[in-house]
Protein backbone atom coordinates (compact mmCIF):
# COMPACT_ATOMS: atom_id res chain seq x y z
CA UNK A 1 0.00 0.00 0.00
CA UNK A 2 1.20 3.13 -0.77
CA UNK A 3 2.19 5.88 1.84
CA UNK A 4 -0.55 8.56 2.30
CA UNK A 5 -0.97 11.06 4.66
CA UNK A 6 -4.04 12.75 3.60
CA UNK A 7 -6.34 12.96 0.53
CA UNK A 8 -7.97 15.95 -0.24
CA UNK A 9 -11.03 15.44 -3.03
CA UNK A 10 -12.86 18.01 -4.80
CA UNK A 11 -16.42 18.20 -4.74
CA UNK A 12 -18.30 18.74 -8.34
CA UNK A 13 -17.69 16.41 -10.75
CA UNK A 14 -15.64 13.87 -8.32
CA UNK A 15 -17.75 13.27 -5.36
CA UNK A 16 -21.01 14.38 -7.12
CA UNK A 17 -22.27 14.15 -10.30
CA UNK A 18 -23.23 17.39 -10.85
CA UNK A 19 -21.22 19.12 -13.71
CA UNK A 20 -22.98 17.53 -16.31
CA UNK A 21 -26.38 18.77 -14.12
CA UNK A 22 -24.92 22.27 -14.13
CA UNK A 23 -24.47 22.66 -17.46
CA UNK A 24 -27.96 21.17 -18.31
CA UNK A 25 -29.05 24.33 -16.15
CA UNK A 26 -26.83 26.26 -18.35
CA UNK A 27 -27.89 24.67 -21.37
CA UNK A 28 -31.76 25.49 -20.50
CA UNK A 29 -31.06 28.89 -19.90
CA UNK A 30 -28.90 29.69 -23.01
CA UNK A 31 -31.93 28.44 -25.12
CA UNK A 32 -34.20 30.80 -22.63
CA UNK A 33 -32.16 33.98 -23.09
CA UNK A 34 -30.01 33.39 -26.45
CA UNK A 35 -26.93 32.93 -24.65
CA UNK A 36 -24.47 31.45 -27.43
CA UNK A 37 -21.77 28.32 -27.38
CA UNK A 38 -22.71 28.23 -23.68
CA UNK A 39 -21.44 24.69 -23.28
CA UNK A 40 -17.52 25.33 -24.44
CA UNK A 41 -18.23 28.63 -21.81
CA UNK A 42 -19.26 26.09 -18.94
CA UNK A 43 -16.65 23.84 -19.46
CA UNK A 44 -14.05 26.64 -19.40
CA UNK A 45 -15.25 27.37 -15.56
CA UNK A 46 -15.17 24.05 -14.61
CA UNK A 47 -13.39 23.98 -11.42
CA UNK A 48 -13.65 27.69 -10.71
CA UNK A 49 -15.36 29.68 -8.76
CA UNK A 50 -18.31 31.94 -8.84
CA UNK A 51 -15.52 35.35 -9.13
CA UNK A 52 -13.74 33.66 -11.54
CA UNK A 53 -16.24 32.20 -13.58
CA UNK A 54 -18.24 35.61 -13.73
CA UNK A 55 -14.55 37.13 -15.35
CA UNK A 56 -14.60 34.14 -17.71
CA UNK A 57 -18.13 35.00 -18.88
CA UNK A 58 -17.59 38.50 -19.19
CA UNK A 59 -14.59 37.82 -21.31
CA UNK A 60 -16.64 35.56 -23.48
CA UNK A 61 -19.47 37.83 -23.59
CA UNK A 62 -18.56 41.11 -22.87
CA UNK A 63 -18.92 43.58 -19.87
CA UNK A 64 -22.83 44.03 -20.46
CA UNK A 65 -23.64 40.22 -20.24
CA UNK A 66 -25.66 40.08 -16.75
CA UNK A 67 -24.33 37.45 -15.41
CA UNK A 68 -25.55 37.92 -11.51
CA UNK A 69 -28.48 37.76 -12.74
CA UNK A 70 -28.31 34.56 -14.99
CA UNK A 71 -25.93 32.62 -12.38
CA UNK A 72 -29.01 33.43 -9.59
CA UNK A 73 -31.49 31.28 -12.36
CA UNK A 74 -28.96 28.86 -12.68
CA UNK A 75 -28.51 27.96 -8.96
CA UNK A 76 -32.19 28.24 -8.22
CA UNK A 77 -32.96 25.59 -10.90
CA UNK A 78 -30.41 23.98 -10.21
CA UNK A 79 -31.43 23.90 -6.42
CA UNK A 80 -35.15 23.15 -7.25
CA UNK A 81 -33.62 19.95 -8.97
CA UNK A 82 -31.16 18.40 -7.12
CA UNK A 83 -31.32 19.94 -3.02
CA UNK A 84 -32.65 17.35 -0.32
CA UNK A 85 -30.35 14.17 -1.26
CA UNK A 86 -31.45 14.24 -4.53
CA UNK A 87 -27.78 15.26 -6.15
CA UNK A 88 -26.06 11.91 -7.48
CA UNK A 89 -23.07 10.60 -6.06
CA UNK A 90 -20.30 9.28 -8.35
CA UNK A 91 -19.08 5.42 -8.43
CA UNK A 92 -17.17 4.11 -5.73
CA UNK A 93 -17.38 7.83 -3.42
CA UNK A 94 -18.48 5.73 -0.29
CA UNK A 95 -15.93 2.80 -0.77
CA UNK A 96 -13.16 5.34 -1.13
CA UNK A 97 -14.13 7.32 1.80
CA UNK A 98 -14.40 4.42 3.58
CA UNK A 99 -11.49 2.75 2.69
CA UNK A 100 -9.45 5.84 4.00
CA UNK A 101 -11.38 6.11 6.96
CA UNK A 102 -10.24 2.31 8.08
CA UNK A 103 -6.57 3.26 7.22
CA UNK A 104 -6.78 6.28 9.46
CA UNK A 105 -5.99 8.16 6.32
CA UNK A 106 -7.25 12.18 7.06
CA UNK A 107 -9.54 13.54 4.23
CA UNK A 108 -10.01 16.69 2.99
CA UNK A 109 -12.64 18.47 0.29
CA UNK A 110 -11.29 21.42 -1.68
CA UNK A 111 -14.13 22.63 -3.58
CA UNK A 112 -14.51 26.14 -5.82
CA UNK A 113 -18.31 26.19 -4.06
CA UNK A 114 -19.63 28.03 -1.03
CA UNK A 115 -19.11 26.72 2.11
CA UNK A 116 -22.83 26.93 3.05
CA UNK A 117 -24.15 25.26 -0.37
CA UNK A 118 -21.05 22.20 0.25
CA UNK A 119 -21.71 21.31 3.76
CA UNK A 120 -25.47 21.30 2.90
CA UNK A 121 -24.76 18.79 -0.04
CA UNK A 122 -22.40 16.85 1.51
CA UNK A 123 -24.97 16.57 4.26
CA UNK A 124 -27.93 15.77 2.55
CA UNK A 125 -25.59 12.84 0.72
CA UNK A 126 -24.88 11.62 4.18
CA UNK A 127 -20.60 11.65 3.64
CA UNK A 128 -19.81 15.40 5.95
CA UNK A 129 -18.84 13.25 8.48
CA UNK A 130 -15.70 11.98 6.72
CA UNK A 131 -14.27 14.92 6.48
CA UNK A 132 -11.76 16.08 8.96
CA UNK A 133 -12.23 19.72 6.93
CA UNK A 134 -13.41 21.24 4.43
CA UNK A 135 -12.35 24.21 2.65
CA UNK A 136 -14.08 26.29 -0.34
CA UNK A 137 -14.13 28.69 -2.50
CA UNK A 138 -15.28 31.52 -0.32
CA UNK A 139 -12.45 30.41 2.06
CA UNK A 140 -9.41 31.82 -0.36
CA UNK A 141 -8.56 34.41 -2.01
CA UNK A 142 -7.69 33.17 -4.94
CA UNK A 143 -9.69 30.75 -6.74
CA UNK A 144 -8.57 27.30 -8.89
CA UNK A 145 -6.26 27.21 -10.91
CA UNK A 146 -4.31 28.91 -8.41
CA UNK A 147 -3.28 26.66 -5.42
CA UNK A 148 -4.04 28.52 -2.34
CA UNK A 149 -7.15 26.17 -1.81
CA UNK A 150 -5.34 22.71 -1.63
CA UNK A 151 -2.02 24.18 0.38
CA UNK A 152 -4.96 25.39 2.67
CA UNK A 153 -6.80 22.29 3.16
CA UNK A 154 -3.15 20.33 3.58
CA UNK A 155 -2.31 23.17 6.51
CA UNK A 156 -5.72 22.50 8.36
CA UNK A 157 -5.30 18.89 8.03
CA UNK A 158 -1.24 19.70 9.49
CA UNK A 159 0.18 17.36 6.24
CA UNK A 160 2.56 18.55 4.12
CA UNK A 161 1.34 18.78 0.22
CA UNK A 162 3.95 16.64 -0.47
CA UNK A 163 2.76 13.62 1.30
CA UNK A 164 -1.29 13.90 0.33
CA UNK A 165 -3.23 13.11 -2.29
CA UNK A 166 -5.73 15.13 -4.75
CA UNK A 167 -8.51 13.92 -6.44
CA UNK A 168 -9.76 16.22 -9.74
CA UNK A 169 -11.55 15.93 -12.61
CA UNK A 170 -10.84 19.89 -14.16
CA UNK A 171 -8.30 20.81 -15.61
CA UNK A 172 -8.25 24.43 -13.49
CA UNK A 173 -8.17 21.66 -10.22
CA UNK A 174 -4.60 19.76 -11.81
CA UNK A 175 -3.12 22.71 -12.49
CA UNK A 176 -3.59 23.97 -8.83
CA UNK A 177 -2.88 21.06 -7.26
CA UNK A 178 0.58 20.48 -9.08
CA UNK A 179 1.64 24.43 -8.13
CA UNK A 180 0.99 23.21 -4.52
CA UNK A 181 2.91 20.37 -4.81
CA UNK A 182 0.48 17.39 -3.86
CA UNK A 183 0.41 14.36 -6.10
CA UNK A 184 -2.38 14.44 -8.66
CA UNK A 185 -4.78 11.57 -9.14
CA UNK A 186 -7.45 12.95 -12.27
CA UNK A 187 -11.12 10.86 -12.45
CA UNK A 188 -11.79 12.69 -15.35
CA UNK A 189 -15.90 13.64 -15.67
CA UNK A 190 -16.71 16.08 -18.63
CA UNK A 191 -13.20 17.32 -19.51
CA UNK A 192 -11.12 14.63 -21.39
CA UNK A 193 -7.66 14.28 -20.55
CA UNK A 194 -4.77 16.49 -22.29
CA UNK A 195 -1.18 15.88 -22.74
CA UNK A 196 -0.24 18.33 -19.81
CA UNK A 197 -3.12 16.97 -17.42
CA UNK A 198 -1.31 13.68 -18.53
CA UNK A 199 2.36 15.27 -17.42
CA UNK A 200 0.88 16.39 -14.16
CA UNK A 201 -0.64 13.97 -13.23
CA UNK A 202 0.59 10.66 -11.13
CA UNK A 203 -2.13 8.46 -12.68
CA UNK A 204 -5.53 8.94 -14.70
CA UNK A 205 -7.94 6.22 -13.57
CA UNK A 206 -11.50 5.44 -14.58
CA UNK A 207 -13.23 5.80 -11.41
CA UNK A 208 -12.86 6.02 -7.18
CA UNK A 209 -13.12 2.33 -7.24
CA UNK A 210 -9.88 2.61 -9.18
CA UNK A 211 -8.37 4.96 -6.90
CA UNK A 212 -8.95 2.27 -3.65
CA UNK A 213 -6.99 -0.54 -6.03
CA UNK A 214 -4.23 2.36 -6.97
CA UNK A 215 -3.91 3.08 -3.16
CA UNK A 216 -3.40 -0.60 -2.45
CA UNK A 217 -0.84 -1.52 -5.13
Amino acid sequence: MKKIDAVVFDMDGVIFDSERLVLDCWDFLAKKHSIPNIENTIRACIGTNKTKTKAIMKEIYGDQFPYDEYAKEASTLFHERYDGGRLPMKQGVLELLSFLKENDIKIALATSTRREVAIEELKNAGVLGFFDKVVCGDMVERSKPAPDIFIKACDELGVACENAYVIEDSYNGIIAGHAAGLHLIMVPDLLPPTDEMRAMADVILGNLLDVVDYFTE
